[in-house]
This record gives structure tokens, sequence and C-alpha cells, in this order.
């Protein structure tokens, strides 16, 4: 199955260097491979291979190269200087595409060496729209399920999908983290990415899960930015004008495989319209160039909607996501006649699309489909 950011990336490195980011196991490495069949002379390496190693150190590749793939280039010391070297002295003809997961994604921040010289493009798990738009018809009860991960959303035996899911979990506690930072307790941490398991949507409370685990509260903050960097969790702050206030506040948190929700299927459904949303808005990001960001809305006495899609620091759309419920909530209601911000309500079993007090009622998987990626 094609997945859909195939020909911007490949535009795109018409005119920079290219790095895909994302999750581990999301599809990655096959993408830029893919995108690699389209190159008279591809070349892909990779640092974890000695082989592979000694090649990038030499930098030891052909003139005639096309398109070079470097792939977990971050574990390199010094990567971001070599790679401006390699960009700054490659022939015209040769174009660069980086792969790699958390650590690319968080050392892209450090420094600025490689300022101008790449275009970003974050791969997330399949959504409807990304199916959609691959010609393939989304089913909404296997992503929920399944999650949209390549692996587990496309393989024939549903227990497979389990079991992938158990050793990905636990290659990411055992491998992962430990590569990341240096951790101590795995079962506190273990304890931790299960509480948020079962609080998906609901904001946090730090101190509720420090006593839970029996650890400070600054502990659980520094674990939920680890399982956050390494694309396991994200969270979704309250809207403020003032970001400062915005980051103080309770954010709640999601998953990017909505299969590791334990929750009923509400709270699988609203994990996966979060995931949706954020694909959304990476996109705007990514390809568009538009500063966003995904929010919740949140009053002091409590009224809140589900989510806010912001662009440019104002409210575009705000989203509430029910079961089966028709009619808009109340607190849509509120903040879409207190600030005229549109309105959808998202039902995942709905049999009539309509628009009452200004809110549009949409099903679910359709609104999903027709996001833009």
């Amino acid at each position: 199955m094609d997945r859909h950011q195939k020909n911007r990336i490949m535009q795109d490195l018409e005119k920079k260097m290219v790095f895909i980011t994302g999750p581990r196991q999301v599809g990655k490495t096959w993408l830029a491979k893919e995108v690699g069949k389209s190159f008279a002379e591809t070349l892909y390496l990779n640092y974890d291979h000695s082989g592979d190693r000694q090649i990038i150190q030499e930098e030891g590749w052909l003139d005639k190269t096309r398109l070079l793939i470097l792939d977990e280039l971050h574990k390199m010391s010094g990567w971001k200087n070599y790679l401006k070297g390699v960009y700054d002295t490659k022939p015209d003809h040769m174009k660069i595409l980086v792969t790699g997961s958390a650590r690319l994604e968080a050392f892209r921040y450090q420094g600025d060496s490689l300022a101008g010289r790449f275009f970003r493009h974050r791969l997330l798990p399949f959504s409807p729209a990304e199916l959609f738009h691959t010609g393939e018809q989304p089913d909404l009860t296997k992503l929920l399920i399944r999650g949209g991960f390549p692996e587990p959303f496309l393989t024939e035996q549903a227990v497979d999908a389990d079991r992938w899911r158990l050793q990905y979990i636990d290659g990411l506690i055992r491998t992962d983290v430990l590569d990341f930072d240096k951790i101590h307790d795995f079962r506190a941490l273990n304890l931790v990415l299960e509480l948020l398991r079962t609080r998906t949507g609901s904001p946090v409370s730090y101190r509720s899960i420090s006593e839970d685990v029996q650890i400070s509260p600054n502990t659980v903050k520094k674990y939920i930015g680890i399982l956050e960097s390494l694309f396991i969790v994200f969270r979704v702050s309250p809207f403020s004008r003032n970001i400062a206030r915005s980051i103080l506040k309770e954010p709640k948190i999601y998953f990017f495989d909505t299969g590791m929700v334990r929750g009923d299927e509400g709270a699988k459904f609203e994990n996966m319209v979060a995931l949706c949303l954020l694909k959304h808005q990476y996109i705007m990001e990514d390809w568009y160039g538009i500063p966003s960001s995904l929010n919740y809305l949140r009053t002091k006495d409590g009224k809140e909607v589900d989510f806010c899609l912001v662009r440019e620091n104002i409210p575009e759309t705000m989203i509430e996501v029910k079961l089966s419920d028709s009619n808009p909530s109340k607190n849509i209601i509120y903040f879409h006649q207190r600030y005229a911000i549109p309105a959808v309500q998202l039902v995942m079993y709905l049999k009539r699309e309509h628009k009452k007090q200004g809110i549009e009622i949409r099903r679910g998987i359709d609104y999903l489909k027709s996001l833009k990626i």
C-alpha cells in the first residue's frame, strides 16, 4: 500500500534534503526505499550496520549516486555537522533523504547547523483520510481495534496484531527509552504508561499519578516527556492566547497507536480522532508552512470541548466527539455562541448528518476522511 506523502517527499527532494521522522515501525524506511525506486541510482545506508557505517564515515559512495538514503544517522557523533558538510559539497544531481525516529526529531532542535537545508515530513500511522486518498475504503472498527501502524493494520490475523503490539511496547521501553535517557526504574515508567492507557482523553494530574506510582510529580512529568519524545504519546494542551499559561494547565494525553488505549469504544474513537487531527496539523505545518496547533477548550468552571484546531494562534474549528449522541453538547453550544468559533460534533454512530443551533453534526468516519493530508 502506497503512502500518501511519497509524491510530496519526491517534490521536496528537488529543492532540499528531506527528513522523515515519526514513530518506530510506522513505515519510514519502507517509504524511503519506495522513493528510492524512482531514482536510477539509489544507495541506502543504515548506521546500525557495520559495513554501511564505514561507508558513511568515509563518504564512500559513488559520484553517480542519485539518491542517498541515510537511516539512523543521528546515532553518529556529530551527525549534524557531518550532514551539513555532505550536503554542502555533494554533486548537484545527488539528493539526500534522512530517516529516523525519536532522537532525530529531538536533536533537530539543538543548534542551527542545518538551518535552511532541509524539509521535514512527519510520518504517522494510517488514518481514514490517507486510506481514502490512496484508494482504500477505511474500516473504522479495524482502525479502532488494531490502530493504524502498517504491520498490525495490514496483517490477516487479529492475533498477530496483538503479538506485534506486545513486542512493540516492550521494545520501546527496554531499547528506545534506554537509548534516549538514563532510566533506572523501568517498573515505575511502565506503571506510568499503563495508567496513561486507562486515562486517555482525561486531563492528566501529575500529582495523582505520582501518588499511584509512588514517585515524585516531577518524575512523572519527566517520564511522560520521554514517552512523548519517543512518539508513544502526544499531549493536547488547553488553548490560551497566553502560551505560557496554556503550558501550565493540565494536558490531555493520547496515543500514536490507538490500539494501546485501554478503554471502551468511546475512548478509542476519541483517541483516533485526536491522532487524525494531529496528522492534519502536521501536514499543515510540514507541507503548507502554516503554523498550527491542536488544543482543547476549557473554562475555569469546567466547561470543556474535546478539540480545537488552531491556525496562526486563531481558533479555526472546535470539535466535540460522541459515540452516538446526535444532539450538540451544552459545552460546544456555549463556546460557539460566546466565541463564534465554527463547531463540529463528530458522532461515530449517526444515521443522518445535520446542523443544529449552528453546530454541524457529522458522521465521524466521513469527517475524518475529508481532512486535508
